[in-house]
């Protein structure tokens, strides 16, 4: 006979988080809410409902409900992460597109790729004064936040949580994301070189992946040097710097499992705090830490428009940090000097 589970009241777990957290600030007081989280093994949504050192409301409704009103609120800032990455994108969220598993946010400075069917709960969240929209996949792990800035329409913000706010919070429940069944390296080489080779598109890059069951790195590994050459895992570094002293134009894409955040535009500040190196312009900011980098790509593809190449960077378990391509939409050729610079980190020919 099984055992029914227990759930405490909302107000049992709240306390009981609560204690444990103020615990850990007094002996760790810089760490992050990222970090606090791992270190008292559990989610940081979990920390963000019970209050752990902020005040939250929870918020009602589906992710693509509330995705559709953030263009009301104007000038936000965005920003998506993975462990090793973060990108801050400020602007508004314009052409919306939340209707399905499946969004989009296309507007000139927000340019997002939306994976709904992980997401799960939304909080309205301030933090030592700072306001910002929360979402959090079924693990509890951040997916997408949307911060307030001094060009926030304000009366819409505040609109948007009276909306929204769930009258009384209840304990989260979280469930395990399943991996995706993969292989590491590709069972047959060949057969995946040729169908690489016949692409017309870079979005049918990862149809590609999942007719072949291979990991993206297995897939690099097997496609050939002239596809796919590994490089110094300095050559981020390298790539940014000439691409600010030039003021080429690059594309940065930053992603977990429910969302990729998209820069376009010429990068300017540069600086190293540690092991991150950052972007730090008025209206993007990238941090990334260099010392999680465990393999580095040139990635070379074919498509109707000519060949397009992008630096791809890898953790020591295979996961895709950051990617990055020259600036480029669909029916227009790649940027040759983008083209160049990638070369040029290469030490043998890419396929042209």
């Amino acid at each position: 006979m099984s055992v029914p589970t227990i759930v405490p009241s909302f107000a049992e777990f709240a306390a009981e988080l609560q204690t444990r957290h103020t615990l850990l600030v007094a002996a760790e007081p810089k760490l992050r809410m990222r970090e606090r989280a791992e270190r008292l093994q559990v989610s940081e949504a979990a920390l963000v409902a019970a209050e752990c050192g902020v005040q939250s409301v929870e918020l009602t409704g589906t992710p693509q409900t509330l995705f559709r009103q953030l263009g009301t609120l104007g000038e936000v800032m965005a920003l998506s992460r993975n462990d090793w990455c973060v990108h801050e994108r400020h602007g508004r969220y314009a052409d919306i597109h939340a209707d399905g598993p499946v969004g989009m946010v296309l507007g000139p400075d927000i340019d997002l790729r939306l994976f709904f069917n992980c997401w799960k709960y939304a909080y309205a969240v301030v933090e030592n004064g700072r306001q910002s929209l929360q979402f959090f996949d079924q693990e509890g792990v951040a997916v997408h936040k949307v911060y307030r800035t001094e060009a926030t329409d304000a009366v819409a913000w505040e609109a948007l949580i009276a909306v929204f706010a769930l009258g009384a919070k209840q304990v989260p429940q979280f469930d395990a994301v399943v991996p995706t069944q993969e292989a590491a390296d590709a069972a047959d080489p060949a057969a995946l070189r040729a169908h690489w080779l016949a692409l017309e598109d870079t979005h049918a890059f990862f149809p590609m992946l999942r007719k072949f069951k291979v990991a993206r790195l297995g897939a690099l590994r097997a496609a050939g040097r002239d596809l796919a050459q590994p490089v110094e895992n300095s050559a981020v570094e390298t790539m940014l710097q000439r691409a600010a002293e030039s003021g080429l134009s690059i594309m940065c894409f930053v992603g977990n499992r429910g969302i990729v955040q998209i820069h376009t535009g010429a990068v300017q500040k540069l600086l190293r705090t540690g092991p991150w190196f950052n972007v730090l312009d008025s209206r993007f900011s990238l941090h990334l830490n260099t010392a999680a980098i465990a393999s580095s790509w040139v990635v070379n593809k074919p498509t109707k428009d000519g060949w397009v190449t992008s630096l791809e960077v890898y953790n020591a378990d295979g996961e895709l940090i950051v990617q990055f391509f020259g600036e480029r939409k669909p029916g227009k050729p790649e940027l040759p000097a983008w083209r160049e610079l990638l070369v040029d980190l290469c030490s043998e020919p890419l396929a042209a």
